[in-house]
């Protein structure tokens, strides 16, 4: 069971949290899980009937009761015998800063940029999933997995500006040297038509980030 956003909400907090319960009640298009969380049925994952007792899984955003987003039924054979303490969670949050290669959510939530998927460079303002556990009798989270929450491939744009260490592709995709794969040689200029590799990110008046950028061969 895998949820992600369809548009991320940029509010104060920049977290949302992953959680399992139960539907305990159902009606014609919402329903209610541990008769405290409200959630319309029309986003439900796949459209998949529902059931009272039916075990889903929902992001909520903190310090909030309803449920903007997704959600996933969780399979009948899913293994709920751990402490709820030590179960795998999933936390969406937004990089606020990064210091002597530790990644900050926010002041509370931080990992070391070691457990970060490998390939992938977190930079301020990018979107990520991370995967944690709650010490048991403790509020402390370990993190276990980090990974960009949104990524996708966008083939032949062109380099709209570039200006020092920092650029545009297609006037809506931000990029910064200081953080982006490039092909051994290959020094990005302007006008340049790049195959380019994106993550959801909160960049200017953009919400995407290039993290790789290769460019395209002209035929002769």
């Amino acid at each position: 069971s895998h949820l992600r956003f369809s548009m991320p909400r940029y509010d104060d907090n920049n977290i949302c949290t992953l959680t399992c319960g139960v539907v305990t009640s159902l009606f014609h298009d919402y329903g209610l899980i541990d008769e405290s969380i409200y959630f319309s049925t029309n986003i439900v994952t796949e459209n998949v009937p529902l059931k009272i007792g039916q075990k889903v899984s929902a992001v909520i955003e903190e310090d909030k009761t309803s449920v903007e987003l997704k959600v996933d039924v969780i399979p009948d054979n899913f293994d709920d015998t751990k402490p709820l303490d030590s179960r795998i969670r999933v936390l969406v949050g937004c990089v606020a800063c990064i210091k002597k290669d530790t990644v900050y959510i926010d002041k509370k939530t931080y990992f070391s940029i070691d457990i970060v998927s490998e390939g992938f460079v977190p930079y301020k303002g990018d979107w990520l999933e991370v995967e944690y556990s709650t010490q048991p009798g403790t509020s402390n989270i370990k993190a276990h997995s980090v990974k960009p929450m949104n990524c996708k491939h966008v083939d032949e744009v062109c380099i709209t500006s570039l200006q020092e260490r920092h650029g545009m592709i297609d006037y809506t995709i931000f990029f910064t040297l200081d953080s982006l794969k490039l092909p051994d040689g290959y020094v990005p200029q302007p006008y340049d038509v790049v195959n380019v590799v994106i993550v959801e990110s909160v960049q200017l008046c953009c919400v995407w980030r290039a993290v790789s950028m290769t460019p395209v061969q002209k035929s002769s």
